[in-house]
């Protein structure tokens, strides 16, 4: 089959090309219209539930919303992971779902639970978060108004901005962060309320049934009808304040006449401060679920430009944070990588084959098998990013190729028969097609474990394995149709076939020492083994980690204060902040702004005493006080060691968002504690924080802060309520009063502002000035609040954290200067000898090295699988053991280079390196196929044995040698580039290009020595 679709690619050689043609102008169009990201999205299908309840503290919002939620989700088909953070009046529960399943499946199913839920009276029903993922926050954007108050801005980011940017396609929702929201405030004194004889309950009452619309059905007049509206909606807060709540002697009493209407602010949960210059309102824009990141975040900022326009007066928007800053500079990156292997591919193809011809024919093979490639990564939904089109190998791509153009050139070198160059051409690539096209099989076989990982590593390089047996798929197409017909079209009939200079020099030098070996054969077998073993040797220092730290060209630094600091203090803490690291660093920070709290929409659920401190860098050729990342931020680290009170934890943002959202753990390693007491837990974290500190490579460790909130706890006193005759009710108005309740809505055009009732300030101050607040009695009795409650100040956790219906607590930590794998193995034992914990509290690890032990225990699975299907392959394709085994036998010495190079080169083994042994794999057996293919071939024209291997070796030379040099030379570029994203590439370059040099010595000097010790064997029949 292989021989006729050879024949009729060059007997019909113009169609052949046509239909090329044909792939260019797809594949062109395919690759502009391909998804273009910086790395893969790993973030898994899950969905957030948000649950508003201002009057419960966390422990209550645990028993009364989380709790029950979670117990309503579990059980759901595809559930993997159920989480939940309870805080002072909200609740977030994370629900994660197998890969397998919709989102908006998972949204549905989820919905139809929170259904079933029975939350306490007077809470609203819980919401979903936006149908997002970690790589979803594309946009950042601060509003500040010259002269304008906080709300003012906040309601031009609202009411104007947000909605213009919310109309953006591929927009999943524009988030609004710090600032003030408006709120008409109905401010009580208690004495005048009760100087007219009225409670609270009468003006929350009045306002409530006054301003809204109602419907009066319909009237029928002469034949026909018209509806009835009556509408006594609230426009101005002077309407507010001309309500009538009650009568005296006749005369009406307006909330005016005991109360103030004023223009107020919300309860603030969160802030943002810029540029240290004060605070900001920060819009968040989000994308939809597989949109395109470079597309949306273009389209966000040029919506941004317009709306400026329709701005009022003194507002000011400026952008901060755009995605395509750092897909462009990692596409820069990887085009970099491309071009320069590319170039050496081709470097390569030219001084072994010195034809121009004979080179392009090769060459074309790249360009036409990267346009198959992004056809097929557009109909599977495949993204181009660094994991995809910058790890594809050139080499890989051209081996068949450069087999068949070599095996052609000399053909057609050699033949003087009176043959037509068709027909040698078709004689030469058919020789070569089997050992070639098993070759590139072995190949396909060798990704197939790369494509059975799962969960945070498969989302990570199953688009790398996809994309690369999408171009080897091209390549084989290409090999079997246009190589051919080019090879029969281009390459000259009676061309002098002749080795290179450089060939001649190699063969001159190799000749010799192929001679030796295989007359002292034992020699090169002893240096062999002896490479096996320092493979074997230098295998375990190696030290391992799941991928090595992506630089995104911007930090972020977590900081923690005190529980029950106030948004004030933490504003200025973020301002003063800003401003250091800005005068500290004003060569290396472009711009650094500090979110406080949480947004409107809350995706991520913090206190008020805790910041993300985001840091914009400048190009790196314009920094001073560092040259690498990690270099900026221990020295940004150092600037912020100082300030009291506070702690630092540094990141990144993409990084940051995608490991809280998939394992809501911030840090390269996690230690989650899991128990029922708080108390014990928060004692033991403490235990596990020393432990962790003193293990060598220990950074930013801080324990999760859950404890020292400060509450002021009113307790009602139900025996002196029933004796005054008050009911608990009151009370509880009075307390909510010094907050704020919610009463009604102001309509001003499509805007809409809360009206809320309160009381004076002067109630608000202090504890005892709130005890003192009179609370009157159905005889008219009027009872200091602190007669009827106990008022006293107390401590509570500031957030409760639970994981499968288990509080857990997490001590967070990065590892700087050594492996992670090492470190969690050291912190393990240290735990476990050190720390003793309660009957029913246990320590699990997460964080990067949870990804990291699943993708390890399931290649120890798939690999030794996939390398019994490459052995089975080569005994399929040579019909004897002893064959198939010296084949094989290039896999560990191709091994043993990846784990030289790795260690040479001061990286430790990941599943990045992990992905290039694999990759290493199959192309360590081309070469040997080649060779021993040749040799049978020779052995069945009648040669002796040992002159069918010396002749094969120095016949195949060329050909060895450029399938080895040009897949090594492929990844060169990648093994060197320090541009942005090149450093999960490193690895798997790296271990490529040192297994190629062992796998090739392999093959031109053990392999040949081999067959002189083993391979003394009759002619084949």
């Amino acid at each position: 089959m292989l021989e006729s679709i050879l024949a009729w690619s060059i007997r019909r050689r113009a169609v052949v090309l046509l239909l090329a043609l044909g792939l260019v102008v797809v594949g062109v169009l395919s690759f502009r219209a391909l998804p273009i990201d910086a790395f893969p999205d790993t973030t898994p299908v899950q969905v957030q539930i948000n649950t508003a309840a201002p009057a419960l503290g966390p422990l209550e919002i645990e028993r009364q919303i989380s709790a029950p939620i979670e117990q309503a989700i579990s059980g759901l088909p595809g559930l993997v992971e159920v989480r939940s953070v309870s805080r002072f009046g909200f609740s977030q529960v994370t629900v994660i779902f197998d890969e397998e399943t919709d989102i908006y499946l998972g949204r549905q199913v989820v919905s139809e639970r929170l259904g079933t839920v029975q939350l306490p009276p007077g809470i609203e029903r819980p919401s979903l978060g936006p149908v997002a993922t970690g790589l979803g926050e594309v946009f950042h954007y601060v509003v500040r108004g010259d002269g304008r108050s906080l709300a003012e801005v906040r309601a031009a980011h609202d009411w104007i901005i947000a909605p213009q940017m919310r109309s953006v396609p591929g927009v999943a929702e524009v988030n609004s962060w710090g600032g003030d929201e408006r709120q008409i405030q109905i401010v009580v004194d208690p004495i005048a309320l009760q100087a007219r004889g009225l409670t609270l309950h009468d003006i929350v009452e009045a306002v409530e049934r006054d301003g809204r619309n109602v419907g009066g059905g319909t009237m029928y007049d002469a034949g026909g009808s018209f509806l009835v509206l009556g509408s006594a909606l609230l426009t101005e807060p002077e309407q507010v304040g001309d309500i009538v709540v009650g009568a005296e002697r006749g005369v009406p009493i307006r909330v005016k006449d005991v109360a103030q209407v004023v223009e107020g602010r919300e309860i603030r949960r969160g802030a943002v401060t810029a540029n240290g210059k004060g605070e900001v309102v920060l819009g968040l824009g989000f994308m939809l679920l597989g949109e395109n990141s470079h597309g949306v975040t273009d389209r966000l900022a040029l919506r941004l430009k317009e709306v400026e326009k329709s701005l009022p007066a003194g507002i000011v928007v400026e952008p901060l944070y755009a995605r395509t800053e750092i897909v462009d500079q990692v596409l820069h990156t990887v085009r970099t990588n491309l071009l320069e292997a590319a170039l050496l591919v081709v470097a390569v193809l030219f001084a072994f084959l010195g034809s121009v011809r004979a080179g392009l024919i090769v060459a074309v093979a790249i360009p036409l098998s990267m346009l198959v490639a992004s056809t097929l990564m557009l109909r599977l939904g495949i993204a181009g990013t660094l994991m995809s089109l910058g790890a594809i190998d050139f080499g890989l791509v051209v081996d068949s190729a450069v087999i068949q153009v070599e095996n052609a050139m000399r053909k057609l070198g050699h033949d003087t028969s009176s043959r037509s160059r068709e027909e040698i051409v078709a004689e030469a690539v058919t020789e070569v097609r089997k050992p070639t096209m098993f070759g590139e099989l072995i190949i396909f076989i060798v990704y197939l474990p790369v494509l059975l990982l799962e969960g945070t590593e498969g989302k990570m390089f199953r688009p790398m394995a996809l994309t690369m047996l999408f171009a080897l798929f091209g390549s084989l197409l290409l090999s079997l149709t246009v190589i051919p017909a080019l090879a029969s079209w281009v390459l000259p009939r009676h061309a002098k076939e002749r080795d290179t200079f450089l060939v001649r020099v190699l063969k001159a030098g190799y000749a010799p020492i192929l001679v030796r070996s295989l007359r002292w054969p034992f020699i090169p077998l002893t240096l062999a083994l002896g490479l096996l073993a320092g493979g074997v040797y230098l295998a375990p220092k190696l030290g391992a980690e799941f991928i090595p730290r992506l630089q995104e060209g911007a930090l972020v630094v977590n900081t923690v204060r005190l529980s029950g600091v106030s948004v004030e203090e933490s504003v200025r803490y973020g301002s003063e902040i800003e401003e250091h690291l800005m005068a500290k660093f004003p060569d290396e920070i472009k711009h650094v702004w500090t979110r406080t709290g949480t947004a409107e929409i809350t995706t991520d659920p913090m206190g008020v005493e805790l910041s993300d401190v985001f840091i914009a860098l400048r190009p790196r050729e314009q920094w001073k006080r560092a040259s690498t990342q990690d270099e900026l931020a221990e020295e940004i680290a150092g600037e912020l060691d100082g300030y009291p009170g506070m702690r630092a934890l540094m990141t990144q943002p993409i990084e940051m968002r995608v490991n809280e959202m998939v394992s809501g753990v911030r840090s390269d390693v996690g230690i989650k504690l899991f128990g029922d007491d708080i108390e014990a837990l928060k004692a033991n974290a403490r235990e596990i924080e020393t432990v962790v500190k003193t293990i060598p490579g220990a950074s930013d460790v801080v324990t999760e802060q859950v404890t020292g909130q400060p509450i002021l706890s009113i307790d009602v006193d139900r025996a002196a309520i029933a004796r005054h005759g008050i009911a608990a009710g009151d009370v509880l108005d009075v307390v909510e009063a010094l907050g704020a309740i919610e009463v009604g809505t102001l309509q001003q055009g499509d805007r809409r502002f809360p009206i809320a009732v309160r009381l004076d300030d002067r109630y608000r101050e202090d504890p005892e000035a709130a005890a003192s607040v009179l609370v009157t009695s159905t005889s008219g009795e009027r009872i200091p609040l602190s007669e009827l409650a106990r008022v006293h100040i107390t401590e509570s956790p500031a957030s409760v954290q639970r994981e499968w219906a288990k509080r857990r607590i997490v001590v967070q930590a990065n590892v700087r200067g050594r492996d992670v794998a090492s470190f969690v193995a050291e912190a393990k034992k240290a735990i476990d000898d050190q720390v003793h914990l309660p009957a029913g509290s246990y320590v699990r690890f997460g964080g990067q090295f949870e990804h990291f032990e699943r993708a390890k225990a399931r290649l120890m699975i798939v690999v030794p699988i996939a390398l019994a299907l490459i052995f089975g392959l080569l005994y399929v394709t040579y019909g004897r053991v002893r064959d198939a085994a010296r084949v094989f036998l290039g896999v560990p010495f191709a091994a043993v280079g990846g784990v030289a190079a790795l260690y040479f080169r001061g990286l430790p083994f990941s599943v990045s390196a992990a992905v290039g042994f694999v990759a290493l794999f199959g192309v360590s057996v081309l070469g040997d196929m080649v060779l021993v293919s040749t040799v049978r071939q020779l052995e069945a024209e009648g040669y002796a044995p040992l002159d069918a291997v010396r002749e094969a070796a120095i016949q195949r030379l060329r050909p060895v040698l450029m399938t080895a040099l040009v897949a090594s030379l492929g990844f060169v570029p990648m093994a060197l580039n320090t541009g942005m994203g090149a450093e999960v590439q490193r690895p798997l370059a790296t271990v490529v290009i040192g297994g190629v040099v062992t796998a090739t010595i392999l093959t031109l000097f053990v392999l040949p020595a081999l067959y002189a010790v083993f391979g003394r064997t009759t002619k084949l029949g």
